[in-house]
């Protein structure tokens, strides 16, 4: 079975290009690792699926903070207040520890665009578009784009679009 026809045959002959070591983008873990395709971000699988945790996390905050999160929110919470009545009436006992009121927002909070940095923030009038919690949250999240710009401008696209993985074959 030969190569594909989409592929040149030089294509298979060449070496798998060499990256150079970096950092893991994931906030808290940061640690060096050798990349085995050159759009890698995470140094292993736990780190990807923290990431992923993350962005479920980021979207529901989002969510939430949309007209109609807040209307389910207000919906879910009148239902639940209205368990909790149910549940005193068959009890009456004391108050369930559980229960109490949340902090109030004192305006509206921003959530750091950094993956797996869980750090809200309230955007200045001196920075409306503020993204990141801190400077080394925005440092890191730059590198790791130009790195990727520098990579597909060279024509080396994140997958190999006959198999769905990476386009070099794992060392």
């Amino acid at each position: 079975m030969g190569p594909p026809p989409e592929y040149p045959c030089s294509f298979f002959r060449q070496a798998p290009a060499r990256c150079r070591q970096r950092l893991c983008l994931l906030k808290g873990c940061e640690r060096p690792f050798q990349p085995r395709h050159p759009l890698a971000r995470y140094c292993s699988p736990g780190c990807r699926e923290a990431a992923r945790r993350w962005s479920l996390w980021r979207a529901n905050q989002r969510y939430r903070a949309s007209d109609q999160g807040r209307c389910q929110r207000r919906e879910q919470s009148s239902r639940r207040r209205a368990r909790a009545v149910q549940r005193r009436a068959e009890e009456s006992a004391g108050q369930d520890p559980r229960e109490g009121y949340h902090k109030a927002a004192t305006g509206e909070e921003f959530c750091c665009s950094r993956p797996g940095c869980y750090q809200c923030f309230t955007r200045s009038s001196r920075s409306p578009l503020q993204s990141f919690c801190c400077f080394s949250c925005r440092r890191a999240l730059r590198r790791v784009l130009q790195r990727e710009s520098r990579w597909l401008r060279r024509g080396i696209g994140p997958l190999d679009p006959v198999c769905g993985q990476g386009i070099w074959p794992d060392p």
